[in-house]
């Protein structure tokens, strides 16, 4: 939504989920006749299919201008050319489309906006405000300001109108379910799981982005965590100059994602074992986990600290999944199969009956966590994201994982895992993975420089660590 001009947003729950089932059924049937077709002799039918199909796709998306657009960014892997091959590349070329720049609002719209919302004029409010965005995306865009005792500021405000047709959408239950039915069918990934739950997960995810006094409590409770760390930084909340459609927050410098990738090798691994420390780290310390992964997110210190951005979307998980999903994981590591398949149960990704083996369920495992049990240190590169990819989701046809559901909690810490890893591969990090994986969970100590500064600041501040047991944030 570029200007209060943009083109206009189709109204009614019928008018809206139409389209996108009708383009359902239509894909489906067309899938299944480009199999035939290439059965019978015409090679590359189902790759042409594809590629049609994913253009419609990105456009249907686009046009939507509400929840499918913004579902369809939550679901994106960060480097689609790096997604695994075949359809899977297609699919997600089109949601990264999503993640481009949209254009901004004029300047003069953006003023009304904040003067609505804070009931002050912005010379009011900062002693400089510069007109032209530094980004803008699919809810807001984002304006460098200075506040009147010389403070540097980001200022987001979010786009008149965006609020009111993302809730219309979410209140219409059919359509991101619909929407998820259709990228389920599209990519041939079959996880059982339960389309109406998922679709629950995504929407409440989503109504939080748009709710920029929870993005500012959740900026807020980030920030309490993650106070005096070494090399994480989050930046303050400004409650003055924040409102329901303005969030103004401390300016944090450094790098963006495209001159980062320049830098010197060793300080990119410095950054990628910060960001896995802080994209693993939030659940052993305490019970939440920043949810969006993307590198537009981040700012990259030439000192090796990195600063996180946008905490619209963040996954608080039970304390009870937390340690099943956590104890899988230092199961399989560990080799303790009987105990991963426990917590697994415990978890809700197989049910007590399962007949998949569990020798089947561990040997999946090694898979997605192969950088962790390969020997040491690994470098991330393009083979180790499409491993993670793959094997996640459940592409190839004798993939176990197409046995398994996955548990609501579980939606966002896949994303999460998958994302990382490809931001490590793109950074060409290497790294002591194993040792780093061990002294989070408390294991072992710490080996890296970051994981001596991390253990210090933990015991300096007195938090749970790994398996500890804690309560909500």
């Amino acid at each position: 939504m570029g200007t209060s001009d943009g083109p206009a947003v189709p109204q009614g729950r019928i008018r809206r989920t139409m389209p996108l089932a009708g383009f359902t059924a239509r894909a489906v049937g067309g899938r299944m006749v480009a199999a035939l077709r290439e059965k019978a002799g015409d090679d590359g039918a189902v790759d042409r299919f594809h590629e049609r199909t994913a253009e419609r796709y990105a456009e249907l998306l686009g046009q939507s201008k509400g929840v499918l657009m913004k579902a369809g960014q939550m679901l994106s892997i960060v480097d689609p050319g790096w997604a695994g091959g075949g359809a899977l590349d297609a699919y997600q070329s089109a949601l990264s489309q999503l993640q481009a720049d949209a254009p901004p609002m004029d300047s003069d719209l953006a003023r009304q906006v904040l003067h609505a919302d804070l009931g002050r004029t912005t010379d009011e409010v900062f002693a400089e405000f510069t007109d032209e965005p530094m980004a803008a995306a699919s809810i807001g865009q984002v304006h460098r300001a200075v506040l009147h005792d010389g403070r540097e500021v980001a200022v987001k405000i979010q786009y008149p109108g965006v609020r009111e047709a993302i809730r219309d959408d979410l209140a219409n239950t059919e359509l991101l379910a619909t929407f998820l039915r259709l990228g389920s069918s599209l990519r041939t990934s079959v996880l059982r799981s339960d389309i109406n739950k998922a679709a629950r997960e995504v929407a409440a995810r989503i109504a939080e982005e748009i709710d920029y006094r929870h993005e500012a409590a959740n900026m807020a409770m980030f920030g309490e965590l993650y106070r005096d760390h070494p090399f994480i930084r989050i930046p303050d909340v400004i409650p003055e100059a924040s409102g329901d459609r303005v969030l103004t927050m401390t300016y944090l410098d450094g790098m963006d994602w495209a001159t980062a990738q320049h830098a010197d090798q060793e300080l990119r691994n410095t950054w990628a074992e910060a960001i896995l420390r802080f994209g693993t780290g939030s659940a052993r310390h305490a019970n939440l986990s920043h949810a969006d992964p993307h590198p537009g997110n981040y700012r990259f210190g030439a000192d090796g600290r990195v600063g996180f951005l946008d905490f619209g979307c963040v996954k608080v998980v039970s304390e009870g999944f937390r340690r099943d999903y956590i104890g899988t994981i230092r199961a399989v590591l560990d080799g303790r199969q009987q105990e991963m398949r426990a917590r697994m149960i415990s978890a809700g990704f197989i049910t007590a009956d399962s007949t998949l083996a569990t020798d089947e369920i561990y040997q999946w495992w090694t898979e997605i966590l192969h950088e962790w049990l390969a020997p040491q240190p690994v470098t991330y590169s393009q083979e180790t994201a499409q491993r993670a990819v793959l094997g996640v989701l459940a592409l190839a046809p004798d993939n176990p994982a197409r046995q398994m559901s996955i548990p609501d909690d579980a939606v966002f810490m896949t994303r999460i895992g998958l994302n990382i890893n490809t931001i490590c591969a793109r950074l060409g990090a290497t790294l002591y993975t194993r040792s780093i994986q061990d002294d989070m969970d408390g294991v072992g100590e710490p080996t890296t420089p970051l994981g001596k500064q991390h253990h210090a600041w933990v015991r300096r501040r007195g938090l749970p660590y790994g398996l500890e047991p804690h309560g909500q944030p």
